[in-house]
């Protein structure tokens, strides 16, 4: 009987390549305990209910170590991680008229204030929010010191 829970183990590993979360190892896990199982007892329900038991337990109780070491911290990336970054306005951003552009790392993007507010040139503007090809910006207020 313990090819059976052998077989079962690989086809376990395999079907665990296949797929995103990280549930299907401890099932094959188990089959390699109770392969192990199998060769002291050859009562199919001891073994049956051994893969029940321990396959659960793997699962419940690995859960917080498996969340704690995955990632699932999302980076922002591309556009979306220009949001919160200044720029220097290269053209008036004038609302009505639908003009207006800043330069951020380098790179000219149309802009649009927020709250439809005019902007002048050479303006330090922060980007607040991405909407399609457009930066919506709002000026930094400076504080000074008197």
């Amino acid at each position: 009987m313990w090819q059976f829970w052998l077989i079962a183990a690989g086809v376990f590993f395999i079907a665990e390549i296949f797929t995103v979360g990280f549930l299907i190892f401890w099932l094959g896990v188990a089959a390699l305990l109770t392969m192990i199982v199998s060769f002291f007892t050859s009562n199919i329900i001891i073994q049956t209910s051994f893969f029940v038991i321990s396959s659960g337990l793997l699962i419940l109780l690995t859960k917080p170590f498996v969340n704690k070491v995955a990632n699932n911290e999302t980076i922002p990336t591309n556009v979306f991680s220009m949001i919160g970054k200044r720029a220097i306005v290269v053209q008036d951003i004038k609302c009505i008229e639908g003009l207006g552009q800043i330069k951020v790392n380098g790179e000219i993007w149309s802009a649009e204030g927020i709250n439809e507010t005019d902007i002048p040139k050479n303006s330090e503007v922060e980007i607040v929010e991405i909407k399609g090809v457009k930066a919506i910006v709002e000026p930094i207020k400076l504080a000074y010191k008197n």
